[in-house]
Protein backbone atom coordinates (compact mmCIF):
# COMPACT_ATOMS: atom_id res chain seq x y z
CA UNK A 1 0.00 0.00 0.00
CA UNK A 2 1.05 3.55 -1.07
CA UNK A 3 2.13 5.27 2.69
CA UNK A 4 0.87 8.66 0.99
CA UNK A 5 -2.77 7.31 1.25
CA UNK A 6 -2.84 6.63 4.99
CA UNK A 7 -1.73 10.28 5.75
CA UNK A 8 -4.59 12.66 7.05
CA UNK A 9 -4.43 16.71 6.94
CA UNK A 10 -5.91 16.22 10.39
CA UNK A 11 -2.53 14.93 12.27
CA UNK A 12 0.12 17.66 13.39
CA UNK A 13 3.27 16.56 12.10
CA UNK A 14 6.85 18.18 12.87
CA UNK A 15 10.22 17.60 11.43
CA UNK A 16 13.69 18.81 11.52
CA UNK A 17 13.93 21.65 8.17
CA UNK A 18 17.25 22.09 8.53
CA UNK A 19 20.25 19.48 7.78
CA UNK A 20 20.71 17.14 10.77
CA UNK A 21 23.85 17.01 12.14
CA UNK A 22 25.58 19.83 14.73
CA UNK A 23 25.09 23.35 13.18
CA UNK A 24 24.71 26.89 15.23
CA UNK A 25 20.72 26.81 15.11
CA UNK A 26 18.78 24.03 13.83
CA UNK A 27 14.42 24.73 12.75
CA UNK A 28 12.30 22.70 14.07
CA UNK A 29 8.86 23.09 11.94
CA UNK A 30 5.04 21.90 13.23
CA UNK A 31 2.03 22.44 10.93
CA UNK A 32 -1.46 21.07 11.58
CA UNK A 33 -4.76 21.97 13.99
CA UNK A 34 -2.76 21.17 16.85
CA UNK A 35 0.52 23.00 15.89
CA UNK A 36 -0.78 26.50 18.42
CA UNK A 37 -2.18 24.39 21.35
CA UNK A 38 0.92 22.00 21.34
CA UNK A 39 3.49 25.23 21.32
CA UNK A 40 1.11 26.81 23.81
CA UNK A 41 2.09 23.95 26.39
CA UNK A 42 5.92 23.48 25.38
CA UNK A 43 6.64 27.22 24.66
CA UNK A 44 7.29 29.95 27.75
CA UNK A 45 7.76 33.71 26.26
CA UNK A 46 10.21 35.25 27.82
CA UNK A 47 7.85 37.94 29.20
CA UNK A 48 5.35 35.11 30.36
CA UNK A 49 2.60 36.86 29.74
CA UNK A 50 1.43 36.04 26.63
CA UNK A 51 0.39 32.57 24.89
CA UNK A 52 0.77 31.43 21.53
CA UNK A 53 -2.58 31.46 20.54
CA UNK A 54 -2.26 35.39 21.28
CA UNK A 55 0.56 36.14 18.70
CA UNK A 56 0.08 38.05 15.31
CA UNK A 57 1.04 35.45 12.49
CA UNK A 58 4.28 36.46 11.02
CA UNK A 59 6.14 36.99 14.17
CA UNK A 60 8.92 35.91 15.48
CA UNK A 61 8.85 35.27 19.96
CA UNK A 62 11.84 34.76 22.41
CA UNK A 63 11.57 32.15 25.54
CA UNK A 64 12.41 29.01 26.76
CA UNK A 65 11.13 25.56 25.26
CA UNK A 66 10.36 23.54 28.31
CA UNK A 67 8.36 20.12 29.29
CA UNK A 68 7.28 20.57 32.39
CA UNK A 69 10.24 21.42 35.02
CA UNK A 70 12.42 20.58 32.21
CA UNK A 71 13.67 23.98 30.65
CA UNK A 72 15.45 22.33 27.37
CA UNK A 73 16.56 25.23 24.95
CA UNK A 74 16.21 28.91 24.63
CA UNK A 75 14.22 29.12 21.07
CA UNK A 76 12.71 32.06 19.01
CA UNK A 77 8.83 30.95 17.94
CA UNK A 78 7.72 32.16 14.44
CA UNK A 79 4.18 31.26 13.93
CA UNK A 80 2.58 31.51 10.91
CA UNK A 81 -1.19 31.22 11.16
CA UNK A 82 -3.62 29.47 8.34
CA UNK A 83 -4.24 30.16 5.61
CA UNK A 84 -1.41 32.38 4.94
CA UNK A 85 1.44 29.89 5.50
CA UNK A 86 3.51 27.37 3.34
CA UNK A 87 0.79 24.68 3.93
CA UNK A 88 -2.26 26.44 4.71
CA UNK A 89 -2.49 25.36 7.93
CA UNK A 90 -0.98 26.57 11.18
CA UNK A 91 2.58 26.49 11.01
CA UNK A 92 5.32 27.04 14.35
CA UNK A 93 8.98 27.52 13.77
CA UNK A 94 10.79 26.37 16.59
CA UNK A 95 14.84 28.05 16.03
CA UNK A 96 16.91 26.44 18.62
CA UNK A 97 20.57 25.65 19.16
CA UNK A 98 21.71 22.83 16.36
CA UNK A 99 22.99 20.17 19.40
CA UNK A 100 21.90 17.40 18.28
CA UNK A 101 20.78 16.45 21.87
CA UNK A 102 18.32 19.24 21.76
CA UNK A 103 16.91 18.82 18.19
CA UNK A 104 16.06 14.96 18.96
CA UNK A 105 14.46 16.19 22.35
CA UNK A 106 12.06 18.90 21.01
CA UNK A 107 11.02 16.40 18.65
CA UNK A 108 10.11 13.69 21.37
CA UNK A 109 8.75 15.90 23.64
CA UNK A 110 6.41 17.47 20.33
CA UNK A 111 5.49 13.83 19.49
CA UNK A 112 5.01 13.10 23.61
CA UNK A 113 2.48 16.30 23.35
CA UNK A 114 0.29 14.81 20.42
CA UNK A 115 2.03 15.67 16.97
CA UNK A 116 3.94 13.10 14.67
CA UNK A 117 6.79 12.86 12.72
CA UNK A 118 6.10 13.88 9.08
CA UNK A 119 6.97 12.07 5.71
CA UNK A 120 9.36 13.08 2.99
CA UNK A 121 7.82 15.94 1.62
CA UNK A 122 4.52 15.89 3.53
CA UNK A 123 4.87 19.90 4.38
CA UNK A 124 4.69 20.36 0.60
CA UNK A 125 2.19 17.74 -0.39
CA UNK A 126 -0.12 19.56 1.90
CA UNK A 127 0.32 23.06 0.41
CA UNK A 128 -0.42 20.95 -2.79
CA UNK A 129 -3.41 19.32 -1.22
CA UNK A 130 -4.70 22.71 -0.26
CA UNK A 131 -4.25 24.44 -3.75
CA UNK A 132 -1.37 26.94 -2.37
CA UNK A 133 1.01 24.67 -5.28
CA UNK A 134 0.26 23.15 -8.31
CA UNK A 135 2.19 19.69 -8.49
CA UNK A 136 4.40 21.27 -11.12
CA UNK A 137 5.18 24.43 -8.51
CA UNK A 138 6.10 21.59 -6.01
CA UNK A 139 8.06 19.66 -8.10
CA UNK A 140 10.07 23.09 -8.60
CA UNK A 141 10.73 23.21 -4.54
CA UNK A 142 12.63 20.16 -4.89
CA UNK A 143 15.02 20.90 -7.72
CA UNK A 144 15.07 24.53 -5.80
CA UNK A 145 16.80 22.93 -2.66
CA UNK A 146 19.45 20.84 -5.11
CA UNK A 147 20.13 23.65 -7.82
CA UNK A 148 23.72 23.50 -7.47
CA UNK A 149 23.88 26.88 -9.87
CA UNK A 150 22.82 30.05 -10.87
CA UNK A 151 21.12 29.14 -13.99
CA UNK A 152 19.58 25.99 -12.17
CA UNK A 153 18.45 28.28 -9.36
CA UNK A 154 16.80 30.81 -11.71
CA UNK A 155 15.02 27.99 -13.38
CA UNK A 156 13.43 26.53 -10.86
CA UNK A 157 12.35 29.83 -9.28
CA UNK A 158 10.43 30.65 -12.27
CA UNK A 159 8.77 27.38 -12.24
CA UNK A 160 7.85 27.70 -8.53
CA UNK A 161 6.53 30.56 -9.41
CA UNK A 162 4.21 29.42 -11.84
CA UNK A 163 5.78 30.20 -14.98
CA UNK A 164 5.71 27.03 -16.66
CA UNK A 165 2.26 25.88 -15.11
CA UNK A 166 0.47 28.97 -15.76
CA UNK A 167 1.57 28.26 -19.51
CA UNK A 168 -0.08 24.74 -19.20
CA UNK A 169 -2.91 25.75 -17.52
CA UNK A 170 -4.04 28.17 -20.42
CA UNK A 171 -3.52 25.91 -22.94
CA UNK A 172 -5.60 23.37 -21.04
CA UNK A 173 -8.73 26.26 -20.75
CA UNK A 174 -8.68 26.92 -24.14
CA UNK A 175 -8.74 22.69 -25.07
CA UNK A 176 -11.36 22.32 -22.31
CA UNK A 177 -13.32 25.31 -23.38
CA UNK A 178 -13.79 23.40 -27.32
CA UNK A 179 -13.72 20.10 -25.77
CA UNK A 180 -17.45 21.19 -23.48
CA UNK A 181 -18.76 22.05 -26.97
CA UNK A 182 -18.11 18.74 -28.64
CA UNK A 183 -19.18 16.97 -25.42
CA UNK A 184 -22.78 19.50 -25.53
CA UNK A 185 -22.71 17.77 -28.86
CA UNK A 186 -22.61 14.15 -27.85
CA UNK A 187 -25.65 14.77 -25.98
CA UNK A 188 -27.35 15.87 -28.81
CA UNK A 189 -25.93 13.42 -31.15
CA UNK A 190 -29.56 12.30 -32.80
CA UNK A 191 -30.13 16.02 -33.71
CA UNK A 192 -26.89 16.16 -36.08
CA UNK A 193 -26.07 19.63 -34.59
CA UNK A 194 -21.92 21.07 -34.39
CA UNK A 195 -21.73 23.39 -31.68
CA UNK A 196 -17.18 23.25 -31.84
CA UNK A 197 -16.62 25.13 -34.89
CA UNK A 198 -14.07 22.51 -36.77
CA UNK A 199 -11.79 25.10 -38.57
CA UNK A 200 -11.72 27.16 -35.27
CA UNK A 201 -10.87 23.95 -33.41
CA UNK A 202 -8.10 22.82 -36.04
CA UNK A 203 -5.94 26.20 -35.35
CA UNK A 204 -6.37 26.05 -31.78
CA UNK A 205 -4.87 22.34 -31.97
CA UNK A 206 -2.55 23.62 -34.15
CA UNK A 207 -1.74 26.68 -32.30
CA UNK A 208 -1.16 24.04 -29.22
CA UNK A 209 0.89 21.64 -31.16
CA UNK A 210 2.91 24.17 -31.73
CA UNK A 211 3.87 25.55 -28.42
CA UNK A 212 3.83 22.22 -26.96
CA UNK A 213 6.95 21.00 -29.64
CA UNK A 214 8.89 24.21 -28.08
CA UNK A 215 8.18 22.74 -25.12
CA UNK A 216 9.86 19.16 -25.36
CA UNK A 217 12.35 20.64 -27.93
CA UNK A 218 13.43 22.45 -24.08
CA UNK A 219 13.76 19.65 -22.26
CA UNK A 220 17.26 19.08 -23.91
CA UNK A 221 18.15 22.17 -22.43
CA UNK A 222 16.14 22.23 -18.89
CA UNK A 223 17.97 18.66 -18.35
CA UNK A 224 21.17 19.87 -19.05
CA UNK A 225 20.38 23.12 -16.70
CA UNK A 226 19.22 20.86 -14.23
CA UNK A 227 22.11 18.17 -14.22
CA UNK A 228 24.56 20.20 -15.46
CA UNK A 229 25.35 20.40 -19.16
CA UNK A 230 27.34 17.75 -20.43
CA UNK A 231 30.49 18.09 -22.55
CA UNK A 232 32.42 14.56 -23.68
CA UNK A 233 36.02 15.21 -23.67
CA UNK A 234 37.29 12.75 -26.87
CA UNK A 235 40.14 12.03 -29.04
CA UNK A 236 42.94 9.03 -29.60
CA UNK A 237 44.70 7.47 -27.52
CA UNK A 238 47.48 9.45 -25.11
CA UNK A 239 46.52 12.67 -26.23
CA UNK A 240 46.01 14.19 -22.90
CA UNK A 241 42.24 13.64 -22.17
CA UNK A 242 42.50 13.27 -18.65
CA UNK A 243 45.23 15.70 -17.94
CA UNK A 244 42.78 18.28 -19.15
CA UNK A 245 40.14 17.00 -17.37
CA UNK A 246 42.03 17.64 -14.05
CA UNK A 247 42.73 20.93 -15.80
CA UNK A 248 39.49 21.90 -16.13
CA UNK A 249 38.50 20.58 -12.74
CA UNK A 250 41.74 21.99 -11.19
CA UNK A 251 42.19 18.71 -9.27
CA UNK A 252 43.44 15.40 -9.54
CA UNK A 253 40.30 13.38 -10.69
CA UNK A 254 41.57 10.87 -13.52
CA UNK A 255 44.59 9.02 -13.30
CA UNK A 256 47.20 10.27 -15.93
CA UNK A 257 49.71 7.75 -17.69
CA UNK A 258 51.60 7.70 -20.70
CA UNK A 259 50.57 4.60 -21.46
CA UNK A 260 47.85 4.52 -24.32
CA UNK A 261 44.70 3.36 -23.74
CA UNK A 262 44.70 4.29 -20.06
CA UNK A 263 40.87 5.80 -19.51
CA UNK A 264 38.86 2.25 -20.20
CA UNK A 265 35.46 3.86 -19.05
CA UNK A 266 33.92 6.92 -18.23
CA UNK A 267 34.93 9.78 -15.53
CA UNK A 268 32.61 12.53 -14.83
CA UNK A 269 32.21 15.44 -12.48
CA UNK A 270 31.13 18.71 -12.50
CA UNK A 271 32.28 22.19 -12.64
CA UNK A 272 30.51 25.54 -12.17
CA UNK A 273 31.48 28.78 -13.55
CA UNK A 274 29.64 31.88 -14.83
CA UNK A 275 26.04 30.61 -12.84
CA UNK A 276 26.44 27.58 -14.93
CA UNK A 277 26.95 23.57 -14.43
CA UNK A 278 29.02 21.94 -17.00
CA UNK A 279 29.49 17.85 -16.99
CA UNK A 280 32.81 16.92 -18.20
CA UNK A 281 32.89 13.37 -19.39
CA UNK A 282 36.48 12.15 -19.28
CA UNK A 283 36.45 8.86 -22.15
CA UNK A 284 38.06 6.13 -23.64
CA UNK A 285 40.65 6.82 -26.06
CA UNK A 286 39.19 6.46 -30.07
CA UNK A 287 41.31 4.06 -32.16
CA UNK A 288 40.09 2.40 -35.23
CA UNK A 289 41.63 -1.08 -33.80
CA UNK A 290 42.21 -3.22 -30.46
CA UNK A 291 42.54 -6.48 -28.95
CA UNK A 292 41.87 -5.47 -25.99
CA UNK A 293 37.77 -6.13 -24.89
CA UNK A 294 37.52 -3.90 -22.10
CA UNK A 295 38.98 -0.95 -24.15
CA UNK A 296 37.20 -1.88 -26.83
CA UNK A 297 33.61 -1.64 -24.68
CA UNK A 298 34.97 1.94 -23.29
CA UNK A 299 35.45 2.99 -26.98
CA UNK A 300 31.60 1.77 -27.37
CA UNK A 301 30.28 3.85 -24.19
CA UNK A 302 32.67 7.09 -25.52
CA UNK A 303 30.31 6.89 -28.52
CA UNK A 304 27.43 6.61 -26.38
CA UNK A 305 28.65 10.05 -24.44
CA UNK A 306 29.17 11.59 -27.80
CA UNK A 307 25.53 11.23 -28.63
CA UNK A 308 24.71 12.21 -25.54
CA UNK A 309 26.87 15.36 -24.92
CA UNK A 310 25.55 19.04 -25.70
CA UNK A 311 29.21 20.15 -26.50
CA UNK A 312 32.20 17.99 -27.28
CA UNK A 313 35.60 18.65 -26.95
CA UNK A 314 38.02 16.96 -29.56
CA UNK A 315 41.56 16.70 -28.58
CA UNK A 316 44.95 16.18 -30.28
CA UNK A 317 48.44 16.60 -30.16
CA UNK A 318 49.50 19.45 -31.70
CA UNK A 319 52.96 18.54 -31.73
CA UNK A 320 52.64 15.06 -34.19
CA UNK A 321 49.01 15.99 -35.97
CA UNK A 322 49.85 15.57 -39.64
CA UNK A 323 47.89 17.62 -42.55
CA UNK A 324 45.99 14.25 -43.37
CA UNK A 325 44.66 14.00 -40.17
CA UNK A 326 43.30 17.25 -39.80
CA UNK A 327 41.10 17.02 -43.41
CA UNK A 328 40.01 13.59 -41.67
CA UNK A 329 39.19 15.44 -38.77
CA UNK A 330 37.06 17.52 -41.14
CA UNK A 331 34.79 14.22 -41.80
CA UNK A 332 34.97 12.02 -38.88
CA UNK A 333 32.49 14.14 -36.94
CA UNK A 334 30.45 15.93 -39.81
CA UNK A 335 27.53 15.14 -37.82
CA UNK A 336 27.94 16.56 -34.55
CA UNK A 337 29.45 19.59 -35.99
CA UNK A 338 26.15 20.08 -38.74
CA UNK A 339 24.19 19.34 -35.96
CA UNK A 340 22.58 22.99 -34.53
CA UNK A 341 21.96 21.25 -30.88
CA UNK A 342 26.20 19.74 -30.89
CA UNK A 343 28.65 22.26 -30.40
CA UNK A 344 32.04 20.77 -31.64
CA UNK A 345 35.28 22.21 -30.15
CA UNK A 346 38.61 21.66 -31.62
CA UNK A 347 41.65 21.37 -28.83
CA UNK A 348 44.94 21.31 -29.57
CA UNK A 349 47.04 20.18 -27.00
CA UNK A 350 50.90 19.94 -25.91
CA UNK A 351 52.00 23.50 -27.55
CA UNK A 352 54.39 23.15 -24.75
CA UNK A 353 56.17 20.39 -26.78
CA UNK A 354 56.42 22.58 -29.93
CA UNK A 355 60.05 24.27 -30.86
CA UNK A 356 58.23 25.84 -33.66
CA UNK A 357 54.53 26.55 -34.97
CA UNK A 358 53.67 23.57 -37.59
CA UNK A 359 53.14 24.38 -41.46
CA UNK A 360 49.51 23.10 -41.16
CA UNK A 361 48.75 26.14 -38.08
CA UNK A 362 46.77 28.16 -40.94
CA UNK A 363 44.39 25.09 -41.44
CA UNK A 364 43.78 24.63 -37.54
CA UNK A 365 42.96 28.63 -37.30
CA UNK A 366 40.84 28.11 -39.87
CA UNK A 367 38.70 25.68 -37.68
CA UNK A 368 39.29 27.71 -35.05
CA UNK A 369 41.11 25.64 -32.61
CA UNK A 370 41.94 26.07 -29.58
CA UNK A 371 45.40 26.09 -28.45
CA UNK A 372 46.68 24.46 -25.05
CA UNK A 373 48.87 22.93 -22.76
CA UNK A 374 46.66 21.14 -20.33
CA UNK A 375 49.87 19.72 -18.47
CA UNK A 376 51.13 23.24 -17.81
CA UNK A 377 47.69 24.77 -17.70
CA UNK A 378 47.96 27.15 -20.46
CA UNK A 379 44.85 28.82 -21.78
CA UNK A 380 41.89 26.31 -20.03
CA UNK A 381 40.33 29.65 -19.70
CA UNK A 382 39.64 30.17 -23.54
CA UNK A 383 37.86 26.59 -23.21
CA UNK A 384 35.81 28.14 -20.35
CA UNK A 385 34.98 30.90 -22.48
CA UNK A 386 33.67 29.56 -25.58
CA UNK A 387 31.86 27.00 -23.86
CA UNK A 388 29.74 29.73 -22.29
CA UNK A 389 28.96 31.56 -25.12
CA UNK A 390 28.00 28.95 -27.15
CA UNK A 391 25.99 26.46 -25.13
CA UNK A 392 22.88 28.32 -25.11
CA UNK A 393 21.88 28.62 -21.47
CA UNK A 394 18.86 30.94 -23.04
CA UNK A 395 17.09 33.90 -21.00
CA UNK A 396 14.71 31.55 -18.04
CA UNK A 397 12.54 34.66 -17.02
CA UNK A 398 11.41 34.86 -20.80
CA UNK A 399 10.64 31.49 -21.33
CA UNK A 400 8.86 28.47 -20.04
CA UNK A 401 11.45 25.24 -20.11
CA UNK A 402 10.19 22.06 -19.23
CA UNK A 403 13.16 20.24 -16.52
CA UNK A 404 11.16 17.67 -15.42
CA UNK A 405 11.17 13.85 -17.20
CA UNK A 406 7.61 13.59 -15.84
CA UNK A 407 6.50 16.98 -17.79
CA UNK A 408 8.42 15.84 -20.84
CA UNK A 409 6.76 12.48 -20.83
CA UNK A 410 3.19 13.97 -20.31
CA UNK A 411 3.93 16.18 -23.11
CA UNK A 412 4.49 13.81 -25.62
CA UNK A 413 1.55 11.93 -24.54
CA UNK A 414 -0.03 15.26 -25.14
CA UNK A 415 1.25 15.78 -28.55
CA UNK A 416 0.56 12.48 -29.16
CA UNK A 417 -3.17 13.18 -28.91
CA UNK A 418 -3.42 16.49 -30.28
CA UNK A 419 -2.02 15.08 -33.62
CA UNK A 420 -4.21 12.21 -33.89
CA UNK A 421 -7.04 14.79 -33.08
CA UNK A 422 -6.51 16.93 -35.82
CA UNK A 423 -5.87 14.15 -38.28
CA UNK A 424 -9.03 13.23 -37.17
CA UNK A 425 -10.95 16.98 -37.88
CA UNK A 426 -8.67 16.89 -41.16
CA UNK A 427 -10.49 13.41 -41.89
CA UNK A 428 -13.95 14.51 -41.11
CA UNK A 429 -14.25 11.41 -38.44
CA UNK A 430 -16.84 11.54 -35.78
CA UNK A 431 -17.45 14.31 -32.81
CA UNK A 432 -16.78 10.93 -30.31
CA UNK A 433 -13.55 10.07 -32.22
CA UNK A 434 -12.51 13.76 -31.78
CA UNK A 435 -13.54 14.08 -28.31
CA UNK A 436 -11.91 10.97 -27.04
CA UNK A 437 -8.44 12.43 -28.29
CA UNK A 438 -8.98 15.65 -27.11
CA UNK A 439 -9.96 13.91 -23.57
CA UNK A 440 -6.46 12.10 -23.41
CA UNK A 441 -5.13 15.50 -24.41
CA UNK A 442 -6.27 17.05 -21.23
CA UNK A 443 -6.00 14.25 -19.02
CA UNK A 444 -2.09 14.37 -20.00
CA UNK A 445 -1.74 18.26 -19.45
CA UNK A 446 -3.53 18.19 -16.21
CA UNK A 447 -1.41 15.37 -14.77
CA UNK A 448 1.85 18.00 -15.32
CA UNK A 449 -0.18 20.42 -13.12
CA UNK A 450 -2.08 17.73 -10.17
CA UNK A 451 -5.74 18.36 -12.09
CA UNK A 452 -5.19 14.61 -12.67
CA UNK A 453 -3.17 12.62 -10.43
CA UNK A 454 -3.05 9.63 -8.59
CA UNK A 455 -2.04 8.33 -5.13
CA UNK A 456 0.97 6.52 -7.06
CA UNK A 457 2.18 9.95 -8.59
CA UNK A 458 1.74 11.67 -5.09
CA UNK A 459 4.18 8.76 -3.51
CA UNK A 460 6.36 8.76 -6.27
CA UNK A 461 6.86 12.85 -6.51
CA UNK A 462 7.01 13.98 -2.17
CA UNK A 463 8.80 10.62 -1.49
CA UNK A 464 11.82 11.79 -3.06
CA UNK A 465 11.62 15.46 -0.84
CA UNK A 466 13.75 15.60 2.40
CA UNK A 467 11.55 15.07 5.45
CA UNK A 468 11.23 18.54 6.71
CA UNK A 469 9.76 20.51 3.64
Amino acid sequence: MNPYTLLSRNDTICALSTAPGISAIAVIRVSGPKAVPISNLLFKSQKNDNKVEQFKTHTAHFGFFVNQEEVIDEVVLTVFKGPNSYTSDDIVEISCHGSEYVQQRILEVLIDSGARMAREGEFTLRAFLSGRLDLSQAEAVADLISSRSKVAHDLALSQMRGGFSSKITEMRRQLLDLASLMELELDFGEEDVEFADRQKLGYLISGIIVEMNKLAASFSLGNAIKKGIPVAIIGKPNVGKSTLLNALLNEERAIVSEIPGTTRDTIEDTFTTNGITFRFIDTAGLRAHTTDTIETIGISRTYEKIKEAAAILYLFDISTITVDEIDELKIEFRDHINNPEKHFLLIGNKTDLMLESPSHVTALFDLETIFISAKQKENINLIIDRLIKTVKTANIGDQAIVSNARHYHSIISTLAALTDAKKGIADSLSTDFIASDIRSALHYLGEITGEVTTEDILGNIFGKFCIGK
